[in-house]
């Protein structure tokens, strides 16, 4: 199964930075598919948070807003959330879990209806593609998303 990931980031205006892109492998289970996409856009965000650094802007948070709790547990927790399902995933694809332990990055729940990165994956339709495309042109901001 090859999915569609994305993501993107933000400093709660607007969006920083978007990204959309095929999977470049063949998973087994959606699990698997989700912990590919955060660990293919973790670089993105390392990139832009050093850069933001760089220009002296203060980074408070950096967190990663997922919606699948499958991955929370696995990138908090580790091999202890392993299922028989799961088992096979590549140690590669723990670089996410390693940058949590880390404390570099946070993992937050965030529900699907308000999950921006679905904006670049999904085809989404009335009221919520308005939303949507409003915190992205920055017409509005991200908070009004909650």
């Amino acid at each position: 199964m090859k999915s569609q990931t994305g993501g993107a980031m933000s400093m709660r205006l607007g969006v920083l930075h978007g990204k959309s892109s095929k999977q470049k492998l063949d998973v087994k289970i959606s699990t698997e598919a989700e912990l590919v996409g955060v660990s293919d856009y973790l670089p993105c965000n390392i990139w832009l948070l050093m850069l933001m650094r760089a220009q002296v802007y203060l980074i408070i948070d950096n967190i990663l807003y997922q919606d699948n709790q499958s991955i929370m547990l696995m990138l908090t927790n580790g091999r202890n959330s392993y299922t028989g399902n799961s088992r096979h995933v590549n140690i590669r694809y723990f670089f996410a879990k390693d940058r949590v332990d880390k404390k570099r990055v946070k993992v937050e729940y965030c529900s699907t209806i308000w999950m921006l990165a679905d904006f670049f994956t999904k085809p989404l339709q009335g009221q919520l593609f308005i939303k949507f495309r409003e915190v992205i042109i920055v017409y509005k901001t991200i908070s009004t998303l909650r």
